[in-house]
């Protein structure tokens, strides 16, 4: 159960760093925000929605946290390089770089033309390629250390209406790994977090309360998890406590990739 879900990260887990959140307005970015700030981290925040950033950076400031929030929409490389030099300005040099902004819609495979899965490809690895390069250039690489994290998918065989997005967080995974093979040298981890079925706003849009049950059914753990859980973790990799953790992916999903899909196949069309 997450009733009262409360962190195991000492307060002072992350005391010093300094971490950049893509799509920390809401859902899972917002909960990463929240507890990289609460252990210690001056964060900075980016989105394309303005009002939800502002409610992070609010929530955050009045707690007398070290906050930036500035609408960056990251397919645009001009908004990146912006967002960038406000945080340069504002913090200094970026220790974490937790890259969480993404997005998909849903449909039958055969129904996603090719423009519906380069617009997923654009944002989920193009955009999020240019910002991890960016990052890693201008302060990680220099300064010999730095943390990269990566949001993908499980169940990592793939998931029905989703052909576009298990691609594209596939190549995250690879992604990962493969800076850490390179970067190593230079004391940068690199780690990728695959998350199942958790409870944020933008699962429910997919169908509400009767589809997260209905998902929640082919979970072991028999229930969706929280952002809060999802944002404990990423918390934990990003500070000393994981430093010898890089190159994997660490799976949040109750349990799913090890069960599979764990629903009955499609019936045979006639």
């Amino acid at each position: 159960m997450t009733d009262g879900f409360r962190s195991p990260l000492d307060a002072d887990a992350n005391h010093g760093a300094v971490a950049i959140v893509t799509g920390g307005g809401t859902g899972i970015g917002r909960a990463v925000a929240r507890e990289l700030s609460r252990t210690g981290a001056s964060v900075a925040i980016c989105g394309r929605r303005p009002e939800p950033l502002e409610a992070v950076r609010a929530e955050l400031e009045s707690a007398g946290r070290a906050i930036l929030a500035r609408r960056c929409d990251i397919r645009e490389p001009d908004q990146v390089d912006g967002f960038l030099d406000a945080v340069e300005e504002r913090f200094g040099a970026v220790d974490v770089l937790v890259n969480n902004a993404g997005g998909q819609f849903a449909a039958p495979a055969e129904d996603i033309a090719l423009k519906g899965f380069r617009a997923v490809h654009r944002l989920n690895v193009d955009a999020t390629w240019d910002v991890t390069q960016k990052v890693a250039t201008r302060w990680m690489i220099p300064g010999r250390r730095g943390v990269v994290l990566f949001v993908g998918f499980s169940p990592r065989r793939g998931i029905p209406t989703m052909v576009h997005s298990s691609t594209a967080r596939a190549a995250l995974e690879n992604l990962a790994s493969s800076l850490s093979n390179e970067w190593s040298k230079y004391g940068i981890r690199a780690i990728c977090v695959a998350c199942g079925l958790i409870r944020t706003e933008g699962v429910m849009q997919y169908g509400g309360e009767e589809a997260v049950a209905s998902f929640e059914a082919m979970v072991p753990a028999r229930r969706a998890g929280t952002a809060e859980e999802v944002a404990a973790m990423i918390a934990f990799l990003t500070s000393s406590g994981a430093a010898y953790v890089t190159g994997t992916t660490v799976v949040v999903d109750g349990g799913a990739d090890a069960w599979g899909i764990g629903a009955e196949p499609p019936a045979l069309e006639p």
